[in-house]
């Protein structure tokens, strides 16, 4: 999915990690072009882990949420906004619960 996406939106991800985050669904290192992903999206549905990688890749390109992002966005991802409001309607874990 990587590869597929780095041709799309125009960039090259240098590295691209997994790790667990408390507060972060992903971030990135724009200099060291670096996305890491959250562990707990594996518990997401795909779109939530297709958003916050193109969201994290756009970010490669324009660092802030102006409109310039939200260009990128639209024609990259042009549905990223449900798929941002599926994502934030579900909690970040689910630390306290009992299997």
């Amino acid at each position: 999915m990587k590869t597929e996406w780095e041709s799309k939106v125009g960039i090259t991800i240098n590295e691209f990690r997994i790790k667990r985050m408390k507060t972060l669904w992903g971030s990135c290192n724009i200099e060291a072009k670096r996305i890491w992903l959250n562990l707990e999206l594996a518990k997401k549905p795909p779109s939530c882990l297709l958003y916050i990688l193109v969201h994290e890749m756009v970010h490669l390109i324009e660092r802030r949420h102006n409109d310039r992002f939200r260009e990128l966005m639209d024609s990259h991802l042009p549905q990223w906004r449900l798929y941002r409001d599926e994502l934030n309607s579900a909690p970040l874990a689910h630390e306290d619960w009992q299997y």
